[in-house]
């Protein structure tokens, strides 16, 4: 029988090996694969991009007209890209019978909220630890126009990270929406946030980019 489990761990062991050279893929967490370790946080570029082609939920949040414009986040799928084609612009599925999107109709502000915590790389330091890296995107929540490229961008998009959602109710109306990013709050180590404007955000280097999606 202990024969039986080495062989077995052996040949777990094997396959992971095999698996990450066949796909570039560098890091196990948590029984998944990232695709790649985190970026040096002196590089606050590659840290928020890579944060967000790595995470796949955040907190979404708009200017409430049912509670006297209090902000309301709520908790939202998302994804930037298909996968290792990330381009930092967070995509969502989303319907206006939910308050999100319905929200949004009256004050397209909003702020995408996403920490490094759930990606399982924090180890067991707490979320608030500055270490822990942790972004708010800060725009405007538009939806995105029908029978256009960017809406099967869109689409692939989301549908190759959640399958789950092209099942989703066709009665509820549930459309593609994005963030269009005018501000960005990085903290990604003591000190502070870091400087990052959308233009050093958006485009990175292609050596960065291709090291970190």
């Amino acid at each position: 029988m202990a024969s039986g489990i080495f062989n077995g761990l052996l040949y777990y062991i094997l396959f992971v090996y095999l698996a990450s050279s066949f796909v570039g893929l560098q890091t196990f967490v948590q029984g998944r694969f990232l695709l790649v370790s985190k970026p040096d946080p002196d590089n606050a570029a590659a840290t928020a991009r890579w944060l967000v082609s790595q995470s796949s939920w955040g907190t979404l949040s708009t200017i409430s007209s049912d509670f006297g414009g209090a902000p309301f986040g709520n908790v939202v799928s998302f994804s930037d890209g298909p996968p290792s084609k990330g381009q930092g612009t967070p995509y969502f599925y989303l319907t206006t019978l939910d308050p999100t999107a319905k929200y949004a109709i009256s004050d397209e502000r909003a702020s995408f909220t996403l920490s490094e915590y759930p990606i399982g790389t924090c180890g067991k330091i707490d979320p608030e630890n500055p270490t822990c890296a942790k972004i708010t995107l800060i725009g405007k929540l538009k939806q995105v126009e029908p029978n256009s490229k960017e809406v099967e961008f869109a689409k692939t998009s989301l549908f190759s990270k959640h399958g789950e959602m092209e099942s989703w109710p066709k009665g509820h109306h549930f459309r593609f929406y994005k963030l269009v990013i005018e501000n960005i709050f990085l903290i990604d180590w003591f000190g502070g946030p870091k400087p990052l404007t959308v233009d050093q955000y958006l485009h990175l280097k292609p050596n960065e980019i291709t090291s970190i999606i």
